[in-house]
């Protein structure tokens, strides 16, 4: 013990691993973000990382706050205004009793959400709504909820938007939306249809029940075509914001905060009730994670990982890509995506063989799958089903996580190699 104290790189690995456990045991149910500032606090505190470092890693991810802002507010405001509510309606009648068949729609949606919207607003945008769904159908909501959860990154690599950690992994050197769609097309396939095979046949006797079959379905009030509008438009900006290669946090903040603006001054409101509704505890949460990366980063960790891997490379770039893909989806387990995602950006993903490169991705964006806390969007969504009275254990998760991602994980990985022989 007196070793790893007097040695400040085995130190900063301890709180870190001391840290991320907190994240994803949550021992006395403390929220997840205590842990995370906690972890970041004490690598300040003992001088393990200087203040300035510590609060420039902070900054780091002012993009992904302020999209999380953008996408909060505008699910929060659609839950106000009964968009999630009409929404669930439509699902249930166009399910005509069939729960399969629900389950395939909110399956379908939650591509669409995910890919034009990206995996965190899947989870924050979409979930309520599918509850919803599964409350007037009267169903049980577990099976439908994990859809959100699974498909949110099963689904996050079709587009370089559809997953913030795209962004962080090629930096600068993102490829062409062209050059995206080839490389990322074909096991971007794979892992949502294996996604949605694992997924049925892991939920076939909660499928089985009865499903309401003529929910009746409210009018839809006009504020709520003005969510709806604002979520639509917001998608479009994020499409054109990709394409010109610049931050979506910005644009999504903007229009989340207009589209609410607007609705609040149609109503005459105050914006304390829709403040109030957001989950604001995730911000400090992707704060501590950024630090907690800027104290590895300090102990020369990621300069021996790049050589590594380079060297992986070098001897068989088809081994390299199989591990990096492999080991890469393991780590966000352990440790949470976004850390892995900040990590694989400082190796410059850009800079590796375009299949190593590929193949990390797609571990960061897949892997998570495995457990409720190893990407940021299960993490949200795990808020989200937390507020509709629902919860879901570390175990439970874990357990239909080993039956749905490692054979969704290699299918996309061989979908890698073969997109590479073309």
């Amino acid at each position: 013990m007196g070793s790893i104290l007097s040695d400040p790189d085995a130190l900063t690995w301890v709180i870190s691993a001391l840290a991320t456990a907190g994240v994803i045991l949550r021992p006395w149910r403390l929220p997840e973000a205590i842990w995370a500032v906690a972890g970041a606090a004490a690598l300040v505190v003992l001088t393990l990382l200087p203040w300035r470092d510590a609060l420039a890693a902070i900054g780091k991810g002012t993009d992904v706050y302020l999209f999380l802002i953008g996408m909060m507010l505008l699910a929060e405001l659609a839950r106000e205004e009964g968009l999630f509510d009409w929404l669930a309606a439509q699902a249930t009648r166009a399910a005509h009793g069939s729960a399969p068949r629900l389950f395939a729609l909110v399956y379908l949606v939650g591509i669409l959400v995910t890919v034009f919207l990206s995996n965190d607003a899947t989870a924050v945008v979409l979930t309520p709504a599918v509850y919803a769904a599964a409350k007037a159908a009267r169903a049980e909501p577990l099976p439908y909820l994990f859809v959100c959860a699974f498909i949110a990154n099963a689904a996050s690599f079709v587009l370089p938007i559809s997953n913030p950690a795209n962004l962080v992994i090629f930096g600068s050197h993102m490829p062409t939306l062209a050059h995206w769609l080839m490389r990322f097309t074909l096991p971007s396939v794979l892992a949502i249809t294996a996604t949605y095979v694992g997924l049925r046949f892991s939920q076939r006797r909660s499928l089985r029940e009865a499903i309401e079959r003529d929910t009746p379905v409210p009018d839809l009030p006009p504020d709520a075509i003005l969510a709806a509008a604002g979520i639509a438009v917001t998608a479009v900006v994020l499409l054109l914001t990709s394409a010109f290669d610049l931050p979506l946090g910005l644009p999504t903040l903007l229009a989340g905060t207009a589209t609410a603006a607007i609705v609040l001054w149609r109503k005459r409101e105050t914006p304390r009730r829709l403040l109030r509704g957001v989950s604001w505890s995730v911000l400090p949460l992707v704060a501590g994670l950024f630090v907690l990366v800027e104290g590895l980063a300090h102990t020369g960790v990621l300069g021996r990982l790049t050589g590594l891997l380079q060297t992986a490379a070098d001897r068989s770039v088809t081994n390299a890509s199989w591990s990096a893909g492999i080991l890469s989806a393991i780590a966000c387990n352990l440790m949470n995506n976004l850390p892995v995602g900040l990590i694989a950006g400082s190796l410059d993903a850009g800079h590796l063989p375009a299949r190593v490169g590929s193949a990390l991705l797609v571990g960061i964006d897949l892997g998570p799958n495995l457990s409720v806390t190893g990407s940021l969007a299960t993490l949200l969504w795990l808020v989200a089903i937390r507020r509709e009275g629902q919860d879901v254990g570390t175990w439970r998760f874990l357990g239909l996580g080993f039956v749905v991602m490692p054979p969704a994980l290699i299918l996309a990985l061989a979908g890698v190699q073969l997109t590479a022989l073309f």
